[in-house]
């Protein structure tokens, strides 16, 4: 099993059974278990990266800490926290705990858990929490089963997914619950639950050191993953120990992770050097140079959206109306970085880096509202004419406010000639546009409609 294989399967026993389990999530942490089993948060201080979830009163601090019966949806990348919450709420709760594999149960497992729960609060009181681990893998079917038990408070609810919930989770169980956003760790955040790990008696035990670049390194490979970093650290500590070694170095680390470090700082030179050069590339045509400048940032954990905002803007400063789809990719990318993330949205990436980059090029709309800005800027501005004024008020048609406007539905050719600008910018022209791709089409359909405009 590959590294990314391991880290994904570190929270969860292999072939679990289909059967609900009862009690802890993850059972006793011997010392055997994954680092990343052995280092989950036990309480919520410990929870790292989160801060908009961890308030004084938020509700996950009274799911947790005043016990409060509730319906959570956990939404956010793999290794953000959302298993780390369900054990936190396993351990600091006094209600029953039961756990629910999407993956593996079906409606009549969770029927019966349902079931239980309502009878157990019946006889005794006691509540239940339930915990659903990739609920967007139940069917509707499934989901609609979950309804009941949550409207009437029978189980508090906690179900985790990866995927957007307004497209994978039903609406009234949605509506049912309280929506929690967790975001991917940043830089600082997976350095601490490095760091942490080594000199915690639970991880490593301080004795073992980690170089600054192999370090750096690290939190490149989690891409905002927590049980990533730690898995790859476990190996990392692993290889370190076997050669007899104190500290783990960066030759150590891209041995076990079998990757080579991708020297890239995202806040520093490298950031704007390779961004730059990405730019440049798709805007010269280079597909190939610009799948590599691609490529560079995705392995060394650049955030897809920075890149997918860039492709927005690129897309009207560079191509604009030589070709109008090139918007529409660059924002649809840009939606499914948001929709699926990291890794499957690098396929998105590059669907609009390479149709961009072949894309016919013209600057013609960044010229002309640059050109339209400066004019505004510099004074260039002139009192609306009188036939386009507003005429709705009374008073208005005294004052000669629109009049004359001629409606250019009435004229046959569905343009009026008239005068739209102020009288200082008659001889302004903003937009000129190329005759690359179907910008040739809009430049004919302009000379066109300024003559008519002009009254030739």
């Amino acid at each position: 099993m590959d590294a990314d294989a391991a880290a994904e399967g570190a929270l969860f026993e292999v072939g679990a059974p289909a059967s609900p389990r009862v009690g802890s999530l993850s059972g006793p942490q011997h010392s055997t278990a994954p680092l990343a089993v052995r280092m989950r948060p036990r309480v919520l201080d410990e929870l790292v990266g989160q801060p908009h979830l961890l308030g004084d009163g938020s509700p996950l601090r009274q799911l947790v800490e005043a016990d409060s019966p509730m319906a959570v949806v956990l939404w956010g990348p793999p290794g953000t926290g959302k298993t780390s919450i369900a054990k936190i709420v396993s351990e600091r709760s006094n209600r029953r705990f039961v756990e629910v594999s999407a993956v593996s149960a079906g409606v009549k497992e969770v029927r019966e858990v349902i079931d239980e729960a309502r009878s157990l609060l019946a006889r005794s009181g006691a509540e239940t929490v339930l915990f659903i681990d990739e609920v967007h893998r139940f069917s509707k079917a499934q989901q609609d089963v979950l309804l009941p038990g949550v409207e009437n408070r029978w189980v508090t609810l906690i179900a985790a997914t990866t995927e957007n919930p307004f497209f994978s989770v039903i609406s009234p169980l949605l509506s049912r619950s309280m929506l929690l956003t967790l975001e991917p760790l940043d830089d600082d955040a997976i350095r601490t639950v490095v760091l942490r790990a080594l000199t915690s008696d639970r991880g490593l035990g301080g004795a073992l050191a980690i170089d600054d670049s192999a370090l750096d390194q690290l939190v490149r490979l989690a891409g905002g993953d927590a049980r990533r970093a730690l898995t790859y650290l476990e190996a990392a500590a692993g290889a370190t120990t076997a050669q007899d070694e104190t500290t783990v170095t960066l030759d150590l680390l891209e041995k076990v992770a079998d990757r080579a470090a991708v020297r890239y700082d995202r806040q520093g030179d490298q950031h704007y050097d390779v961004i730059s050069a990405f730019i440049k590339s798709v805007r010269g045509s280079d597909v190939d140079a610009a799948l590599h400048y691609l490529a560079r940032m995705v392995a060394a954990g650049e955030d897809p959206r920075f890149i997918a905002r860039r492709l927005v803007i690129l897309a009207s400063e560079d191509v604009g109306l030589a070709d109008p789809t090139a918007l529409h990719t660059a924002v649809a990318a840009a939606q499914a970085v948001q929709l699926v993330g990291m890794p499957e949205a690098r396929l998105s990436l590059a669907q609009a880096v390479i149709a961009l980059s072949l894309a016919p090029k013209s600057d013609a709309v960044y010229q002309a509202v640059d050109a339209a800005l400066a004019d505004v800027r510099s004074g260039h501005i002139g009192a609306v004419p009188p036939h386009l004024r507003d005429s709705h008020y009374g008073g208005a048609k005294s004052l000669g406010h629109g009049s004359a406007y001629s409606h250019a539905h009435d004229d046959p050719r569905g343009i009026a000639p008239q005068r739209h600008a102020p009288e200082v910018l008659l001889d302004r022209s903003y937009y000129r546009p190329t005759t690359r791709g179907a910008e040739a089409d809009y430049a004919q359909r302009l000379q066109r409609i300024r003559a008519i405009l002009s009254g030739d």
